[in-house]
């Protein structure tokens, strides 16, 4: 399982998702930045950036 903490990319956003794919937390954040902040244009350089902070969850 991995996560995403869209807090490390919009400082103060509470936002975080978590997917089995590296893919699907993309798709799920691009779509956030769209609806939650506005973004209109998402760069290469943002996806890469979101990539950059996705982390592996441990299951408890």
């Amino acid at each position: 399982m991995k996560r995403f903490d869209c807090g490390t990319l919009v400082p103060g956003c509470p936002y975080h998702t978590e997917a089995e794919s590296e893919a699907e937390i993309v798709r799920r954040e691009i779509e956030h930045l769209r609806t939650a902040h506005g973004e209109t244009v998402i760069r290469p350089e943002m996806v890469e950036h979101i990539k950059e902070r996705i982390v592996e969850v441990v299951p408890h």
